[in-house]
């Protein structure tokens, strides 16, 4: 079990304060990490709590992801709190719905900003450090919707392609160096972005029909998998999008 021990590692999780991100955090703690939680506008204090209580540090940061001048000083302090950094989730992201034909603009440019341009900087500033210090690993969280048009989701579904295109791109790049990027590819999973989904009784009966497991996915189902890319488990993979979705791809 040594290969998924995060004991000594420290990772930076955004959009750490609720959904996804919290449970990964929780995660990544539970193994053993110490954490630098990444919020916006959400308290980052009750996963904070929860990593205390297994026994782990974590600082919490408050930053817009968006505001892409801001992001260096998330690296920064991360490392001048801990020493070192040894893990960038990049989970921060938000969604639009609007059919295409009305998406405004600014909604496009929003998503792109947060889902996309967030990553590259984010994944630049903290490679640069994983780079000189010879090991490190980058997760970033794709969606089913980086292999599916989807519907009434333009931006997003543009961002998260373009998410597994750059995870494929950084880990050409910085694989030999000992930096592993790869992506996990969360299903249709019971967060704030799928309420709408899960609030209209068709479509909400049409994704299940799809999914062999029969359910909605949890972060705690994500938890897992990001562990094993997160630890020496995960050492020889490279640019590779991992699929945790109930089985809804093989559908």
């Amino acid at each position: 079990m040594n290969y998924f021990d995060l004991t000594g590692k420290v990772a930076v999780v955004t959009g750490a304060g609720r959904g996804l991100g919290a449970a990964l955090a929780v995660g990544l703690a539970q193994a053993g990490a110490d954490l630098a939680l990444v919020t916006n506008s959400t308290p980052a204090e009750g996963t904070a709590s929860k990593v205390h209580g297994l026994g782990r540090k974590a600082i919490t940061i408050q930053a817009d992801v968006s505001d892409h001048s801001k992001l260096s000083g998330i690296i920064d302090k991360t490392v001048e709190e801990f020493g070192r950094i040894d893990i960038l989730v990049n989970n921060a992201g938000i969604i639009r719905r609007t059919p295409a034909a009305e998406h405004s603009y600014k909604d496009w440019e929003d998503v792109l900003n947060v889902n996309l341009n967030s990553v590259f900087v984010l994944s630049q500033e903290a490679g640069k450090r994983m780079i000189a210090q010879g090991s490190g690993k980058i997760i970033n969280i794709a969606s089913m919707l980086s292999f599916q048009g989807g519907i009434n989701v333009p931006g997003y579904t543009a961002s998260k392609h373009a998410v597994v295109g750059l995870t494929k791109q950084l880990g050409n790049e910085w694989a030999s160096k000992g930096v592993q990027v790869n992506a996990i590819a969360p299903g249709y999973m019971a967060t704030d972005n799928t309420e709408a989904l899960r609030d209209d009784p068709v479509r909400s009966a049409q994704i299940l029909d799809r999914i062999p497991a029969g359910r909605w996915g949890t972060g705690e189902d994500l938890a897992g998998a990001a562990i094993f890319l997160a630890s020496s488990a995960s050492d020889y993979m490279s640019g590779h999008v991992l699929c945790v979705d109930g089985g809804w791809m093989n559908r």
